[in-house]
């Protein structure tokens, strides 16, 4: 099965529908499926659930998606660094389910693990408890958090075969593998595209079975959220 596309917009072709969910790798603005996010944007798409550690900046990453509007609800951790989050947020226009940065992570593994719920101690006698399930295990109270599972699942790969199996670099390394097995279709864009056997397997991070498409983006930018430079002699 080729699983390789010309772009980002035939990549995303019969995938996309509205009010689906959606789940965006990265951190920040580091190893974000950028590419694939404009051609979401591009598509008209709408009434978005989208599951993201962050809401990317202004006019940057998933920004572009609240601009148009596209996205209802956001499932993140922090979202600090987007004005217009805040002010869809604010006004009543965006719903948003706020989770610990770990607790996060973890139901994105578990919905890719097939594990439906699971108890933590995070956020037990907090605003994030209310509503859940607590039990006590061994004098410990714990709160149940559900498992999270999308109908498309965009990351973004340092290298990557044509087979699917995907590496990533650094800190790029964040929410991206975890959410490529959380999905009914994961798409994937990959900077160096290589042929299978070019990899070493001890490399690879997510396994091809995972990943339905990619795109190649030989030339991603990489943009720096927080710039911070030393101040000159």
């Amino acid at each position: 099965m080729k699983k390789v596309y010309a772009d980002a917009k035939s990549a995303l072709q019969g995938l996309l529908f509205d009010d689906m969910t959606i789940m965006a790798g990265g951190f920040g603005l580091c190893g974000i499926p950028e590419t694939l996010i404009e051609a979401i944007r591009d598509s008209g798409v709408k009434g978005l659930t989208v599951i993201s550690n962050n809401a990317g900046i202004d006019n940057v990453g998933l920004g572009v998606l609240l601009e148009t509007r596209q996205i209802k609800k956001m499932i993140s951790s922090y979202v600090g660094e987007n004005k217009t989050f805040a002010k869809q947020f604010l006004a009543g226009e965006l719903e948003i389910e706020f989770n610990p940065q770990g607790t996060l992570a973890e139901r994105c593994r578990a919905g890719g693990a097939g594990i439906p719920a699971f108890f933590t101690k995070t956020g037990v006698g907090t605003l994030v408890a209310e509503g859940k399930e607590v039990r006590e295990f061994n004098g410990e109270q714990y709160v149940m958090e559900t498992g999270l599972f999308a109908d498309l699942a965009v990351v973004h790969a340092w290298k990557g075969d044509t087979e699917g199996n995907l590496v990533y670099r650094k800190t790029a390394r964040n929410f991206n593998p975890m959410m490529a097995t959380a999905a009914k279709v994961t798409v994937a864009e990959v900077e160096n595209l290589v042929q299978p056997g070019e990899l070493d397997p001890d490399h690879i991070v997510t396994a091809g079975i995972f990943v339905k498409r990619i795109v190649h983006v030989p030339d991603a930018e990489k943009r720096i959220e927080q710039r911070t430079v030393r101040k000159r002699a």
